[in-house]
């Protein structure tokens, strides 16, 4: 079940999206998913005719994991990891489908990372891996977009990935999926510049959101960002980058300077 978050006139509400590419509809439903459950309203829009939004405005936080896929640590420099790297971001940063990406004056380095990204359904803490599923309300695609020179000048990461418009997240939230072998693609305006795998993930998802829950209490709509494929590269005012992870769909965002 494809859960979005969007706008017809003012207000965003949740809704189901249905039906094939390009007949796509999306049913409206009451209240918030993640406290009301899925109750349809009766109201169909076409999903051309709403704007898509991000599908979650994380309520505490964004847990980000670094150096979770082989090549891509080799690619920065760094060694692999013996435990998920955590570090969090802010939920300011959350942007969804179509919103700019607004470069900062302060950094002359950003870079893209697609990620697959996991959502929190309900209060957890130290949870067992083999429980994980019980706790995971479904996957978005994710965009971690890191301030490179900052986030080698600073003492820890808060700046280098919390600015402003930095955490895309969308198009909407899969919660039927098998996170374990889904292919992961990056494009630069148009060029693939990111084709990996989840499955050459260090830590899988079951692993991630066990340790994350160890040591963080985890609430409803919180996102853990699972760690990005090789091929990191800088993004420049009027670039346009999407992300497409198998079996959920495509974020795309472009990317200004003001």
């Amino acid at each position: 079940m494809r859960i979005a978050r969007f706008v017809v006139e003012s207000e965003p509400v949740y809704g189901v999206v249905q039906g094939d590419p390009g007949e796509e509809q999306v049913a409206v439903i009451k209240g918030d998913p993640f406290f009301q459950g899925i109750t349809p309203t009766g109201q169909v829009h076409r999903l051309e005719d709403v704007r898509l939004v991000a599908p979650i405005i994380p309520r505490s936080k964004i847990v980000g994991i670094g150096r979770n896929y082989a090549d891509h640590a080799k690619e920065m420099g760094n060694e692999l990891p013996t435990e998920p790297a955590m570090f969090l971001v802010a939920n300011t940063a959350v942007v969804g489908p179509g919103d700019p990406v607004v470069l900062p004056d302060w950094s002359d380095e950003v870079s893209y990372e697609g990620e697959l990204c996991v959502v929190i359904g309900r209060i957890c803490k130290d949870v067992p891996a083999e429980k994980v599923e019980d706790v995971i309300f479904g996957y978005t695609v994710g965009n971690d977009l890191t301030a490179r020179d900052k986030q080698r000048a600073d003492v820890q990461w808060a700046r280098a990935k919390s600015f402003d418009t930095s955490s895309p997240l969308g198009p909407w939230i899969e919660t039927e999926l098998d996170p374990e072998d889904l292919s992961v693609v990056t494009r630069l305006n148009g060029t693939v510049v990111q084709d990996g795998t989840t499955a050459d993930m260090v830590f899988g998802v079951r692993e991630l959101v066990s340790a994350v829950s160890q040591a963080f209490t985890l609430l409803p709509g919180d996102v853990i960002m699972t760690g990005t494929p090789a091929g990191v590269g800088l993004v420049q005012e009027g670039d346009r980058v999407e992300v497409e992870i198998e079996g959920i769909g495509t974020l795309t965002n472009p990317v200004v300077r003001r």
